[in-house]
């Protein structure tokens, strides 16, 4: 543009007011940020504003305010800022500054600006080498007015009290904000570092400040070795957004933390929140450290960002969200809790009939240091006894889950990992949040001091949907001194486990059978009817196998090699864990068996095991239930199986007896009467008899082993009884 050639500009947003008498200009965004032009209003001179000395430079001191500077840069920035404007150029200096008058509006027949301020008595006329014209008049007659009204400049005094006392810095930043209490500060934002990053003036003390937003980062601008700065993408457009909304505005800033000298905070404009805006264009991401002390609510925040990467706007253009391959029926729905495996893993089983591992996702259960887990090497290391509160948090998880309905939302699946120098490998899983009642379990777990939180990589988007939640709930976890983060002494669990020791099962017995019905909680289930239980009141582990029945045997390793599991095993054990698995129960102890392993009847909520399973047509009647108090139900529930010929029975065949009856109708029944010695008579009508005709060769059998036993004399320990060999013994009367 020559300088003999005004040219009115119009179509331009004010931007910025850099004092009385200088505003940086930008035409209307197409795409990206439009240019910047600075325009000088010709032949008035307002006061300097104050700088801030060079920093790096100590001979240099900072600059005050000239009086009415401010006021003048003040009345500029409420008439002109955001609305549209136009210019005329009159002159352009050889550095390529431009001066001319500016209009508000549209074309120049709006208010000109320069006019505006020297009436106000905010800005002088420059008189001496300025060449005559109308212009020039006008503002001269106005700053005449100015003067006989005693308006700003010309008001009496010096001006001392218009001048800012400008705090550059604050001695105690978090002192600083803490005495705010959270309380909105007016203040003018004065600088936009980047999309996140303002400087602002707090009013009324002037305090002038660096704010980074709470919970978001945009992207940067890196400052290379060479001083130039290489824009990380979308960095320039995050900028202008954050820019054109509110440089030079009035705002109210909520000061909420100051970690590391960094003062955090958020800033509130009649038109909305910067934050939630910049997070739903997609100008920025949420950043965890500071999302923790966001005040308006993470959850808005994160409901923002979620928005944009489902757009995939701007800097969420390539997103592509964990669980993008699932369908909707794998990402969202209702199982049924099978199993505990750990303080944050569970089995569960969907409508379909299948079973599947769920972790919880963003939480680590209880874990034990190495030079811990490996201080007793002679003890065999069980981690849900030895780890400390792991046991809590598997029994705090079971109670509130096992056998319920839960839902299921899964926020992620974790790829398999290989064995690593010193790391272990890990199969494919499945990271879900699972509520139950409206309650999230991991948050539950979380507040309890029970697991703890894993922090991730800023850029690392596997983790869980309610994560500030939880982040939240370790927060009030530790400063309440909960489980993991308790000062008190870690909570020892001594557990026997007598499984297999034959020993310690004869000691225990007695305590059981006179116990009656004893309280357990079934920990393991090998088959149908063998299962592992814990008893709380007596701290042990025992093995149990049901009475009264026969259950199909799994298959297992034998010496002779692997034997074939037995057709319906599996089903038996599947039933079995289904109804008791990680359940309360109550066991009757009758006996026990050679390999220590105790055996007796199970109930849960009133149903006996053995009958179920032979009710259900996966068990056989075993003829030790002869004896037992459940010999009828269980005769009548596998006859009723029998005769439906179901699964176990399903090939079963009576035995005809079409012979017997056509032989009882041919001969009557004739009595044979034998002469019989009765030796005793027991209750229930049951005596024992002994033959006379065959009592003689009873008397000299007797005789040759009276003669036997005289002769050889036994010697204790000389002989060891087994299986199938004849034996001679004393009875109790010495015969």
């Amino acid at each position: 543009i020559l300088p003999d050639s005004p040219v009115i500009l119009s179509l331009l947003s004010s931007l910025q007011v850099l004092s009385g008498c200088a505003i940086i200009v930008r035409g209307q965004p197409r795409g990206g940020p439009p240019p910047e032009r600075q325009i000088n209003l010709s032949n008035i001179r307002a006061g300097a504003l104050a700088r801030r000395a060079a920093q790096g430079q100590p001979d240099t001191k900072d600059t005050p305010d000239e009086p009415w500077a401010f006021q003048a840069r003040e009345f500029l920035r409420k008439k002109l800022i955001g609305k549209e404007v136009c210019f005329t150029v009159e002159n352009k200096t050889s550095l390529g500054r431009e001066y001319g008058m500016v209009y508000l509006g549209k074309d120049s027949t709006g208010e000109n600006i320069a006019e505006s301020l020297v009436s106000e008595g905010l800005a002088t006329v420059r008189r001496e080498g300025v060449k005559a014209n109308p212009e020039q008049a006008r503002l001269s007659d106005l700053e005449d007015q100015a003067k006989a009204s005693k308006k700003g400049l010309w008001s009496e005094g010096a001006g001392t009290h218009t001048i800012r006392d400008i705090k550059y810095t604050i001695e105690n930043p978090r002192n600083f904000v803490d005495s705010l209490h959270q309380k909105p500060v007016n203040a003018i934002i004065e600088h936009v570092r980047d999309g996140s990053v303002v400087r602002a003036l707090l009013l009324p003390d002037y305090y002038l400040v660096t704010v980074m937003l709470s919970g978001i980062k945009c992207p940067t601008f890196k400052r290379e070795a060479d001083g130039t700065e290489t824009p990380e993408p979308f960095a320039a457009e995050a900028k202008f957004f954050t820019e054109s909304r509110l440089l030079q505005r009035d705002v109210q800033i909520i000061l909420e933390s100051c970690p590391n000298q960094i003062i955090l905070g958020t800033i509130l404009h009649p038109n909305g929140n910067i934050t939630e805006l910049l997070l739903k264009e997609g100008f920025a991401r949420c950043v965890d450290w500071s999302m923790a002390v966001y005040t308006q609510g993470a959850e808005k925040l994160r409901a923002a960002e979620r928005s944009a990467k489902e757009r995939k706007v701007r800097i969420w253009r390539d997103y592509v969200a964990p669980t993008a391959n699932l369908d909707q029926k794998d990402r969202q729905f209702v199982a049924k809790v099978m199993q505990v495996v750990n303080a944050d893993a569970m089995v569960v089983k969907l409508n379909s009939g299948e079973c599947k591992t769920i972790h919880l996702s963003s939480i680590r259960p209880p874990r034990i240091e190495g030079e811990e887990k490996n201080k007793d090497k002679d003890k065999r290391f069980r981690p849900l006894y030895d780890i400390p509160y792991m046991f809590e948090a598997r029994e705090f998880l079971r109670k509130k889950l096992i056998g319920k309905k839960v839902n299921v939302t899964v926020d992620y699946i974790r790829a398999a990992t290989g064995p690593g120098e010193g790391t272990p490998a890990f199969p494919e899983r499945t990271c879900a949040t699972v509520t139950i009642g409206g309650i999230n379990i991991a948050e539950a777990l979380v507040s309890k001091g029970l697991a703890t939180v894993i922090r991730y990589r800023q850029d690392d988007d596997q983790r869980s949907s309610h994560y500030d939640e939880l982040l939240a709930a370790e927060a009030r976890a530790i400063k309440n001194g909960k489980g993991l983060h308790s000062k008190k002494e870690v909570p020892i669990h001594r557990v026997a486990d007598i499984s297999g020791e034959t020993q310690k099962a004869k000691q225990f017995l007695p305590f059981l059978q006179r116990a009656g019905r004893s309280e357990a909680v079934v920990e393991y289930v090998f088959s149908g009817s063998r299962l592992k239980l814990y008893m709380p009141k007596e701290t042990c582990l025992i093995t149990f196998l049901l009475a009264g029945i026969e259950c199909p045997r799994s298959s297992r390793n034998m010496p002779g090699g692997m034997q074939v599991a037995e057709p319906f095993s599996d089903e038996a054990m599947l039933f079995t864990k289904e109804l008791v698995l990680q359940r309360e129960v109550e066991v009757e102890v009758e006996s026990m068996d050679k390999a220590g392993n105790f055996i007796g009847w199970l109930h849960i909520e009133g149903v006996n095991l053995s009958v179920a399973l032979v009710e259900n047509a996966l068990s056989k009647v075993h003829f030790t239930a002869e004896r037992s108090a459940y010999y009828k139900t269980l005769i009548s529930a596998e006859e009723a199986c029998r005769q439906r010929k179901e699964k176990i029975w399903a090939n079963y065949e009576e035995k005809p007896d079409e012979e017997v009856v056509h032989l009882s109708e041919e001969k009557e029944r004739v009595a044979n009467y034998r002469p019989v010695y009765v030796t005793e008579i027991a209750d229930t009508l049951h005596f024992y008899a002994q033959d006379v005709e065959t009592g003689s060769q009873l008397e000299s059998l007797m005789e040759t082993m009276r003669a036997e036993i005289a002769a050889q004399p036994p010697v204790e320990g000389s002989y060891s009884a087994r299986r199938g060999d004849y034996c001679l013994a004393k009875f109790a009367d010495g015969e």
